[in-house]
């Protein structure tokens, strides 16, 4: 899902989802406050990144629609009824994040058009069969109407009702979108997705700055990341890279890592591997956004483990 060329970009990443700093201190670091938020509802993370990387149709894209929802979440705490649920409260943030992106990424209109079908009441509730994850990427085939209703009964189970309340439609609505959401997937057979075609350019800069960040030379790397570059460590710190302890971080790591330049599920990135009982495991995710003036925008992932678990392809050779 890579931007459209534009003068003077280069398109490694898609768009990234513009960040609200109210939930950081003036060093960019994250707030307590919010990071307690992160803590307490940590088990419903999997679910929500899950859902918003099918709904987008990448595992970084949807993992920054799901900061953004959270983000839009802790400020909404205090309306929050809390005898209602959590979960479907958040899913239904994620959701309008989602579309939001959609819409952003200028598909909406198209993907719209294949689902201007008159909605009507099925008898009865239509039975579909659990979702495996071998074909999940295939629901990016479908209109987002279909592909939310989808995701949300047959892979997250929800009833008819909640999906309705979630994706702010009728229970005959959802129902229309859930036959034809299951006919089209019925059709296809189940695939590879598409291998983005690569560009030389991008793949010399990230095989610069990983050479670079494997030997500590951070000086090295500065030269690559423009002076106003931007960081966001998932959960962890948003601003202005000048700002923020990155490096040192890295520097005083005790475990033994690595870096190699990859793919995840066909997008360009930088994978961190951790050596394990002599083992080299891939334990994070970093995407670079660039431009002819060199690196803008760095996103680490390496507090957020199921992007891993949800990628369907993660690509890099084993570090020597």
């Amino acid at each position: 899902m890579a931007l459209p060329r534009r003068a003077g970009r280069i398109p490694l990443v898609a768009g990234c989802v513009d960040i609200d700093m109210g939930h950081t201190d003036d060093s960019g670091l994250f707030e307590a406050r919010y990071i307690a938020f992160l803590e307490t509802i940590s088990h419903l993370r999997p679910s929500l990144h899950r859902y918003c990387a099918r709904m987008t149709g990448s595992v970084l894209d949807g993992e920054d629609v799901v900061q953004d929802a959270l983000f839009q979440a802790y400020r909404k705490l205090d309306i929050f009824d809390d005898s209602r649920p959590l979960g479907p409260w958040l899913f239904r943030i994620a959701h309008n994040r989602c579309i939001d992106f959609l819409r952003r990424r200028e598909v909406q209109e198209s993907a719209e058009a294949g689902a201007a079908q008159p909605d009507f009441v099925m008898p009865a509730d239509p039975v579909g069969p659990p979702l495996g994850r071998a074909i999940e990427h295939l629901v990016l085939t479908l209109p987002p109407m279909e592909r939310a209703s989808v995701l949300l009964k047959d892979v997250f189970d929800y009833s008819l009702e909640e999906v309705a309340e979630l994706v702010e439609s009728t229970v005959g609505g959802v129902k229309a979108a859930l036959s034809r959401g299951r006919a089209k997937l019925a059709s296809l057979q189940e695939r590879a997705a598409p291998r983005r075609a690569s560009d030389p350019r991008v793949a010399r800069i990230l095989e610069l700055y990983v050479e670079r960040f494997n030997r500590r030379d951070w000086d090295g790397v500065r030269e690559l990341i423009t002076a106003d570059a931007r960081l966001r460590v998932a959960d962890r710190f948003a601003g202005p890279l000048a700002d923020s302890p990155y490096f040192g971080n890295y520097e005083r790591w005790k475990v033994q890592w690595r870096m190699a330049p990859g793919s995840v599920d066909g997008e360009p990135a930088i994978i961190r591997f951790h050596q394990l009982d002599g083992v080299w495991m891939p334990r994070g995710v970093v995407r670079l956004t660039l431009t002819d003036r060199g690196v803008t925008h760095i996103a680490d992932y390496g507090h957020t483990p199921w992007i891993l678990q949800t990628a369907t392809s993660v690509l890099a050779p084993e570090p020597s």
